[in-house]
């Protein structure tokens, strides 16, 4: 039996299908991802260059972008970065992935170390744009909040990535008793959100490490006053129940 789709796992649990914008000079790729999403259900606008892409995501609200690296104008990380520099952006804390013809595993990391919460590489299928949806509702019906390759690529060896992670257990079931308290320091918690990024590279904890990424630019914000924890909490909270598991 083939795995449900993501559009029916969103409505079984009352959330809206999220909006999607993908942003793809090829027209074919976009095409396919275009049709795709639509096919599982989720609503997508599309748009073939990185400046419309730009203008769109800083006074639109999409959930989920699906960003190519390589665009006219702008690519993936450079639409990123302006994106996450802007706390007002109608799109600031949407999930974003970027999508590359050209996957080498440094291109991967750096691209991840840069805030994207997945990377797409192309040509990709339709189980690929369901597991990028599972990763928007961390905890529903499989979500990849560890991914294990990633870590045994950073730690080397399964013993080792085990102990990491049982560290990390421990270091967010500490933190979810002091987050409260936490967030009124606004220093301190950005040493410690510091400190947790580190901790999720090594273990591979994708989702929760978008959360800390969102936070940390919240925080170093003009406006970094004004932060939610609301995604930020639920996430640390599935990915330590994966981790116990």
């Amino acid at each position: 039996m083939s795995p449900p789709r993501p559009s029916s796992v969103l409505r079984h649990a009352n959330i809206p299908p999220p909006r999607v914008l993908v942003a793809d000079d090829d027209p074919s790729s976009r095409r396919f991802l275009r049709d795709g999403m639509r096919s599982l259900g989720v609503p997508v606008d599309s748009c073939a260059d990185g400046t419309t892409a730009l203008e769109r995501v800083l006074v639109e609200a999409f959930d989920l972008l699906l960003l190519d690296c390589r665009m006219p104008g702008l690519g993936a990380l450079q639409i990123l970065a302006q994106l996450r520099s802007e706390p007002r952006a109608a799109s600031f804390d949407s999930f974003a992935v970027a999508t590359s013809a050209e996957m080498e595993p440094a291109l991967r990391q750096s691209l991840l170390a840069a805030g994207f919460g997945d990377v797409l590489p192309k040509p990709c299928g339709l189980a690929d744009l369901q597991r990028i949806l599972a990763l928007m509702q961390p905890g529903h019906h499989g979500a990849q909040l560890l991914d294990d390759d990633a870590a045994l690529t950073t730690t080397g060896d399964e013993a080792t990535m085990r102990a990491l992670r049982s560290l990390l257990r421990e270091e967010l079931a500490q933190l979810d008793r002091e987050l409260d308290r936490l967030r009124l320091d606004r220093t301190a918690f950005g040493e410690r959100l510091h400190r947790l990024r580190s901790s999720c590279g090594f273990c591979g904890a994708t989702a929760l490490s978008t959360q800390v990424i969102l936070l940390q630019r919240q925080l170093g914000s003009a406006d970094g006053a004004a932060f939610s924890l609301t995604r930020f909490r639920h996430a640390l909270r599935v990915t330590m129940q994966a981790l116990g598991n």
